[in-house]
């Protein structure tokens, strides 16, 4: 799209994603929060340090989670879980180990995991 002076402009109706870089120190910081508050409750890091996302796993939970609102909240099932992440690391390869180690964890270990879990009811 060009404005009348024939400059290209960016059309509005289509979100403007973030850069990595600024994703990661996002998370970054966030995740530095997260360390200052459960150091403040009196936890030690040694139980609760291996347990946090990294800063890329916290990047990549944060573009599935946008995704899954903008699909009305609804979460994915498993093929879509795995269409979801494919896309997060065609859109950002340099996310793309991040995204296969966080396919390939068939067993949820951490609360954060995003593994799908199955439908119990």
């Amino acid at each position: 799209m060009t404005d009348p002076t024939g400059d290209q402009t960016r059309d509005v109706s289509i979100p403007r994603r973030a850069s990595l870089e600024l994703l990661r120190a996002e998370a970054a910081d966030e995740l530095a929060v997260v360390i200052h508050e459960r150091l403040l409750g009196g936890e030690d890091p040694w139980d609760f340090m291996e347990d946090l996302p990294s800063v890329d796993e916290l990047v990549v939970l944060t573009l599935r989670a946008e995704n899954i609102a903008a699909n009305g909240g609804v979460r994915p099932n498993s093929s879509r879980h795995y269409r979801v992440l494919r896309q997060i690391a065609l859109e950002y390869p340099a996310l793309t180990p991040t995204v296969w180690h966080l396919l390939g964890d068939a067993k949820a270990y951490r609360r954060w995991d995003a593994v799908p879990q199955a439908d119990v009811s």
